[in-house]
């Protein structure tokens, strides 16, 4: 087991534990990119969302980790699924806004809302399940993977992915069941 890697304490340990930061980055590296790659499918996206997580990481020194490595590979496998969300996202709203009638303008706009509360709603309930479940949700919905891809690279049973995929979907469902009113709407008190 590594030493914890402790770059908050002050300039002269600092200075190691960012040496320390880099040296163990650009080990990983290679192995960062290769993952967010598989999970975007593009190489070139994954070298830039590892280089956020270099400066995300960076700006903020005060990580203290037992294993960096596998940490930072965890990091940038999350990133990636992150990135998949909001790719999705975005393409959910594009297809989903109706398109505008000009003899009913309020009409469209109104429909514009409900659709985006719906998105928010489903986003709330993708981000309250297990880390596991939305994992499997992403990839199959967002990165289009197959049922037995995503239990080949999960080390999973067919069965096991098609489960989390009901549940996940399930809860979607639900977010959007629930009365519009259980929903917080944008720029209303917290």
């Amino acid at each position: 087991m590594s030493e914890p890697l402790d770059i908050s304490k002050p300039e002269a340990d600092s200075a190691t534990g960012r040496a320390r930061f880099v040296q163990v980055f650009l080990a990983q590296r290679a192995r960062m990119e290769a993952l967010v790659s598989r999970r975007v499918g593009c190489r070139a996206t994954a070298a830039d969302l590892v280089q956020e997580l270099f400066l995300r990481f960076w700006r903020r020194p005060e990580v203290k980790v037992e294993a960096l490595d596998t940490y930072l590979l965890r990091c940038a496998g999350n990133l990636a699924i992150d990135h998949l969300r909001s790719e999705g996202s975005r393409g959910r709203i594009v297809e989903g806004l109706p398109a505008v009638d000009q003899d009913s303008p309020s009409q469209a706009m109104e429909q514009a809302l409900q659709v985006e509360h719906d998105l928010q709603r489903i986003e709330a309930a993708l981000r309250a399940l297990p880390e596991r479940t939305r994992q499997i949700f992403l990839l199959n919905r967002i990165h289009g993977c197959t049922y037995g891809e995503i239990a080949k690279a999960m080390q999973l049973s067919q069965s096991a992915v098609e489960k989390h995929m009901m549940r996940a979907l399930e809860a979607c469902k639900a977010s959007i069941a629930e009365p519009a009113s259980a929903v917080r709407r944008p720029g209303s008190a917290r």
